[in-house]
């Protein structure tokens, strides 16, 4: 089954892209919740009439995911944790800490949304997280985890 995103799903595809998914999986969840719609014929020559139309702003918007990504560098955060005598944290580290912390190095505001990490952050150490700024802007950041 093939349907039209109407908003950018991880792991599926961004805005606009035209994806073939299992027809339980398009009809019981991204019809209904509002994340796509059926690729029939009218509603791709809609959607290319939209894409067509929202060129130039793509651009600004492409340009504006850059500038955050250069401004991010290659900083390395530090998230304060505490931690037993292992180095094993309570709990764990989380996109939020990763957004707040960003903010407050860089004063760049990013998405806790479009933060993931490539495994768990349980213990103390030196991790990597990716941001997806844009479907063409990814941009990774390292953090050391410490002991509060």
């Amino acid at each position: 089954m093939e349907v039209i995103l109407k908003t950018d799903i991880k792991g599926l595809g961004y805005k606009n892209d035209i994806v073939a998914v299992k027809p339980g999986y398009g009809r019981n969840y991204l019809i209904p919740q509002g994340f796509a719609v059926i690729a029939s014929a009218s509603n791709k020559k809609h959607t290319e009439e939209t894409v067509k139309q929202m060129a130039h702003k793509a651009e600004k918007i492409m340009a504006d995911a850059q500038a955050i990504a250069d401004a991010i560098g290659d900083t390395v955060l530090e998230i304060k944790a505490k931690a037993g005598d292992s180095g094993k944290i309570f709990g764990a580290v989380t996109t939020l800490q990763i957004s707040d912390a960003l903010k407050a190095a860089k004063g760049v505001e990013v998405d806790r949304k479009k933060i993931s990490f490539k495994g768990e952050v349980k213990m103390i150490g030196e991790y990597e997280a990716e941001i997806d700024l844009h479907k063409s802007v990814k941009k990774d950041v390292k953090f050391n985890v410490v002991a509060e």
